[in-house]
């Protein structure tokens, strides 16, 4: 379930910093009751980071065989072996 604090209990950096590394998902901030920021742990940030890159990678690659600039990977190492007599 996430965990939704006000603004004004940013004042305690010490306890958010413990409930963000206790926390495996973000902390919204809210302002007037309304979402304002949020905050993450280091790794989370970079965990977050990494899967974005990869869902953006197999975008990319099931747009590259949509469009058919992928070659087929059977017929590749057959190309590989007959160069170098594998």
């Amino acid at each position: 379930m996430a965990t939704i604090i006000p603004i004004k209990e940013l004042k305690n950096t010490s306890q958010i910093s413990d409930l963000c590394h206790k926390s495996d998902e973000p902390i919204f901030i809210t302002k007037n009751g309304y979402g304002d920021m949020v905050l993450m742990s280091m790794d989370l940030y970079e965990e977050t980071t990494k899967r974005y890159q990869m869902y953006d990678m197999i975008q990319k690659a099931e747009e590259q065989i949509d469009s058919g600039e992928s070659n087929d990977a059977r017929a590749v190492l057959s190309q590989i072996r007959r160069k170098h007599g594998i």
